[in-house]
C-alpha cells in the first residue's frame, strides 16, 4: 500500500475512501474545496493538518486520489497554479470521480508533461460498501501506473482494469446508465404491482430476486422512505447527462435510457437531495 495518500474531495465517497484507507494504516491528507468539511473529516479520523490548496495536498503525498462531484469540480481541483497537477509530478493520480471520459482525455497530457502517471478509476457501489472494502474499481490508464497504485486500490474493493485510459469512466457510464433504468424499473412496477392488488412486499421481494442491488433501498420502494441519501437523484441525473452525451457521441441508438431520464428528471425539482428510490414518487401508490 502507498503509505502517504492525499484524498481530494471529502463528499460521501471521498469520505468513506479517506476512511478505508485511514483505517488500513494510511497517512492519509484531505483537500476539499470547503475547507470546514476537510477540517471535519480530519478531526473525526485523527488525521494531520489540512492541506490549504490541491497542489500542496499532492506534494506531500506518494499517490493522489480525486474523488468529486463532476467534470468542473475535478477541473477546478487540478488545474492553475495551486491545482494537484503542480504538486503531482512523478506520482500516480487516481482520479475516481464520475465525470466523464472527457476530463480525463483532458488531464492526461497535462499530467504526462508533468512526469504524473494517470489512472481513471471510478468506483461502482455506495459508500457502505466502500467503508467495507466492497466495492468494483473500474481502471483505465497503463498498466505500470496501476502497478503502483493497485495495493491501495485494493483495499476499496475489486479491482478490474478495463483498458487504456478514459476505459473506466466510459464503463461507469453504462453502469450508472443501466442502475438508471432498473431504478425507474422497479419503482414503476412496484406502483403497478401493488395497484393489481398485491401485497408490497410480495412485488418488492420478486423484484429483487431478479435484482439484488434493490434490497439497499427496500424501505424507499415498500415504505416511502428515500433517506438516507446513498445516491441522490441529483447525481444519477447528473450521470445521465454525461452518458447521453457520450453515447450521442458514439452514435448509440438509446431510446429507452433517454426515456429514463426524462421521467427521472421530473422528480428532481422536490426530490433531487433524496436517494435515487424517490423516483417511485412519480408513480401512485396504494392506500
Amino acid at each position: 500500500m502507498n503509505s502517504r495518500i492525499a484524498v481530494l474531495g471529502a463528499g460521501k465517497m471521498g469520505s468513506a475512501i479517506a476512511e478505508r484507507l485511514a483505517e488500513s494504516g494510511a497517512e492519509v491528507t484531505v483537500w476539499n474545496r470547503t475547507r470546514e468539511r476537510a477540517a471535519e473529516l480530519s478531526a473525526r479520523l485523527g488525521l494531520g493538518t489540512v492541506p490549504g490548496t490541491p497542489r500542496e495536498a499532492a506534494a506531500g503525498a506518494d499517490l493522489v486520489i480525486s474523488c468529486l462531484t463532476g467534470p468542473e469540480a475535478v477541473r477546478t481541483a487540478y488545474l492553475g497554479p495551486d491545482g494537484a497537477a503542480a504538486g503531482a509530478g512523478g506520482k500516480v493520480v487516481v482520479e475516481m470521480s464520475t465525470a466523464g471520459p472527457d476530463v480525463v482525455a483532458e488531464l492526461e497530457p497535462l499530467l504526462t508533461a508533468l512526469g504524473a502517471s494517470l489512472l481513471d478509476a471510478p468506483i461502482l457501489g455506495p459508500p457502505t460498501a466502500l467503508r467495507r472494502g466492497q466495492t468494483a474499481v473500474l481502471v483505465g490508464g497503463a498498466a505500470e501506473a496501476l502497478e503502483t497504485a493497485l495495493p491501495t486500490l485494493q483495499l476499496l474493493g475489486e479491482v478490474r482494469h478495463v483498458g487504456p485510459s478514459g476505459s473506466g469512466s466510459r464503463l461507469k457510464l453504462v453502469a450508472n446508465s443501466m442502475l438508471g433504468v432498473v431504478t425507474l424499473a422497479a419503482a414503476e412496477l412496484q406502483s403497478a404491482g401493488e395497484a393489481a392488488g398485491l401485497d408490497a412486499e410480495d412485488v418488492f421481494w420478486a423484484s429483487a430476486r431478479l435484482c439484488p442491488a434493490l434490497n439497499a433501498r427496500h424501505d424507499g420502494y415498500v415504505l416511502g422512505v428515500h433517506t438516507p441519501t446513498l445516491f441522490a437523484v441529483r447525481d444519477l441525473i447528473k450521470d445521465l447527462d454525461l452518458a447521453i452525451q457520450l453515447f450521442h457521441g458514439a452514435a448509440s441508438s438509446m431510446p429507452l435510457l433517454a426515456v429514463t431520464r426524462e421521467l427521472i428528471h421530473e422528480v428532481q425539482a422536490d426530490s433531487g437531495h433524496l436517494d435515487i428510490s424517490a423516483v417511485s414518487v412519480r408513480y401512485p401508490r396504494s392506500d
